[in-house]
């Protein structure tokens, strides 16, 4: 078990990361913040190079946080937080499968996250070796960022994205 839940960590976890730094730094044939910034500039987000680069911190962060089980709790709301974001503001209206650009993936990745959050890091992980997984490890540290992250990313949602002007309102 203890190796199927690292692998599990790292697959996902690198996978998250790696996401982040195409937001970042431009890696893997990401646009970087200023790129990304384009893409939250229009889907209305005010500030969209701050969004840019904070949804990279909470991916690249979240991710390695979780690769490495190191604060897992955190790692989990931040992967939370992020994917509701992308979920609402981007996946919502194409439905629920990854292939028509839906929430499918977004969705999974919330769940790894709030399951590890909810089972623990395993045996191979810093929180272990730091003493620190039967303190800061169970359904309610899970449902606790869970919760964060949908009070955090409603906000975000709302008081981040600009009102459309009153003339792009569908009467």
């Amino acid at each position: 078990m203890a190796y199927g839940l690292l692998l599990l960590r790292l697959v996902v976890g690198l996978v998250f990361a790696a996401h982040g730094s195409q937001k970042l730094f431009g890696s893997f044939g990401g646009g970087g913040p200023r790129g990304t910034a384009e893409g939250f500039a229009s889907m209305g987000f005010r500030l969209p190079l701050a969004m840019a680069v904070l949804a990279g911190l909470g991916e690249f962060g979240g991710g390695l946080l979780l690769a490495l089980g190191f604060l897992t709790p955190l790692a989990a709301l931040a992967m939370t937080i992020v994917m509701l974001n992308a979920i609402v503001s981007a996946h919502l209206k194409n439905g629920f499968w990854n292939y028509k650009g839906g929430y499918e993936f977004n969705l999974t990745i919330i769940a790894v996250g709030l399951a590890v959050a909810a089972t623990g890091p395993g045996r191979f992980s810093i929180d272990r070796a730091l003493h620190w997984d039967d303190n800061i490890t169970g359904v309610r540290w899970a449902a606790g960022a869970l919760v964060a992250g949908i009070i955090v990313a409603f906000f975000t949602l709302t008081l981040g994205r600009a009102r459309p002007d009153a003339t792009e309102l569908p009467t």
